[in-house]
Formats: C-alpha cells, structure tokens, sequence
C-alpha cells in the first residue's frame, strides 16, 4: 500500500532534498511549486533512484484558491490522502521594517504563514479520520534572532513557530504530529548546512513514537 508525502516550496534545496529522503523511505511524493516545469528533472531523478512515483503540481502558496486546488490535485494523483506534509515556502524580500509597503508584507505573510495554514486544514481532516499524520514546517533563526534587512520573513518564521505550537496542541490530542524544524544557519552543499543532511532531521521526527513528539528541532 501506497505511503503518500506533500511537500508545498519545493525548489532546489531543502524543498527537494526532503522529497528524496521521504522517497528514500518509502513513500511517494507529491511536490507544489508555481512552476512545476522546472520540478521535472527532480522529480525523474527521485524517480529513478528511489522506485517511487514523483510528480510535481501547479500551486502558489500565496492564494488560497489556488493552493487548495494544487492539493487536491496532488491527492488525486498520488492516489488517496496526504500523510506527511511538509509546508517549505517561503517569501523573503529584502527590506527594513520602515521601508515595507504594507500590501507587500501582508502578500509575503500569506505566503510565510497564512499558505500553512491553509494547507494544515485541507489535509487535517483526513489525519484526524486516521489518527496519525505529521506536518512538518520549515523555520529559521529569525525567529530567534531578527533581522532588519529581512524584517519581513523575521516576522513570517516568528509567527509559523507560533502556528506550529498552536497546531501541536490542538492536533496533538489527535495523534497528528505538528513540527518545525528551526535552521540555524546558511543552506550549502558540501557543508553542514547541507539540504540533505537537513532532510534528515524531518525524517527522524516524523518517526518519532506518539507520546514522545518533539515540536521543535534546532538544526546548528
């Protein structure tokens, strides 16, 4: 029986170095990009090294409309629910806090935390039915640490963690499994910041036993 993972941002990097690890596992993934097009190379990659089917659909995480129907697409596709869902978009435009127009911020928030949202609630419901899942959001040191010259996604991964929280205790008692794995540092190949040392920790806590969920992993 098919084991089915939705990853939302799927570009080079972290995106697509969790697609291969979840495909590693097992699994058979769906990715949402606003170009699915440039997704073909990976997706015949992962294909090819893991056995599993792989394919890629049109989504934008900041319109609501259009990620829910790239999820209802990406179920279809695989052929039945979402089981671990990965929500990895982010927007991140350089700008310090007195210089954001306003309509830009709230563009980059949907995007950065309300698509999260969005995504968390069109695979839920099929969670609860089955009483386990796990969602898994990417997050960053700005949380932590903002900077002014991201102000923006400052504010976008300090408001996901709090969405990743919240999320835990309400899906918890469910037995859904709501993480984010926090990465400190600059993604880059060849180093410890490698994606696919990073897809690792996504891996290890979507394994992770009920009763013994962590909600957070600070990758350093």
């Amino acid at each position: 029986m098919s084991k089915r993972c939705l990853i939302i941002g799927a570009g080079p990097g972290i995106g697509q170095a969790v697609a291969y690890a979840f495909a590693h596992e097992g699994y058979d993934i769906g990715m949402i990009a606003r170009n699915p097009a440039k997704l073909a190379d990976a997706c015949a990659l992962i294909a090819k090294k893991t056995g599993r089917t792989v394919r890629a659909y049109a989504g934008d995480a900041g319109d609501e409309s259009s990620l829910k129907a790239a999820i209802g697409r990406a179920r279809r596709g695989l052929g039945g629910d979402i089981e671990v869902l990965v929500y990895n978009a982010a927007a991140a435009t350089l700008g310090k806090p007195t210089t954001l127009d306003t309509e830009q911020l709230i563009a980059e928030f949907r995007i950065n935390v309300a698509g999260a949202l969005v995504a968390v609630r069109e695979v839920a419901k099929a969670m609860r039915k089955a009483g386990r899942g796990t969602i898994l959001f990417t997050g960053g040191a700005s949380a932590y640490e903002p900077v002014a010259e991201y102000a923006s996604l400052s504010l976008g991964k300090a408001a996901l963690r709090s969405l990743t929280f919240t999320l835990a205790q309400e899906l918890g008692r469910d037995g859904i499994h709501v993480a984010m794995v926090t990465v400190h540092g600059f993604v880059q190949a060849n180093t410890q910041f490698d994606p696919n040392r990073i897809a690792q920790a996504y891996v290890r806590l979507h394994k992770q036993a009920r009763g013994h969920f962590d909600i957070e992993t600070v990758y350093r």
